[in-house]
């Protein structure tokens, strides 16, 4: 089985920064892609960020330029740096791998709260 355990999250002020790191344990493969997602109160769950296993990055329109996702596959490890962090940036931030093979599999984190607020 796979766990995934977030760290890094709280309360900046907006313009400020963060980063978020995720530890994977269990069967973890390298070919899993890693990513982040954010829920606000009363909203859908939204992709933040994503990278494969061969290195290619997406992003939320929102993030782009103020976010990097950044992965360590000796570790386990998905990061998140955020920066210019802007109060609709608030939110509860979940780690996300998946496993594409043989049928597509989510595995997720616990959440960490993230708050942007003066």
């Amino acid at each position: 089985q796979v766990q995934l355990v977030e760290s890094g999250g709280g309360l900046v002020q907006p313009g400020g920064s963060l980063r978020l790191s995720c530890a994977a344990s269990g069967n973890i493969f390298n070919s899993y892609a890693m990513g982040w997602y954010r829920q606000a109160p009363g909203k859908q769950r939204e992709l933040v960020a994503r990278i494969t296993s061969g290195g290619s990055t997406n992003y939320a329109d929102s993030v782009k330029g103020r976010f990097t996702i950044s992965r360590d596959n000796a570790k386990n490890t998905v990061a998140l740096q955020m920066n210019s962090l802007k109060p609709e940036d608030t939110a509860v931030y979940y780690c996300n791998f998946r496993r594409s093979l043989p049928i597509p599999v989510d595995y997720w984190g616990q959440g960490t709260q993230v708050t942007v607020s003066s």
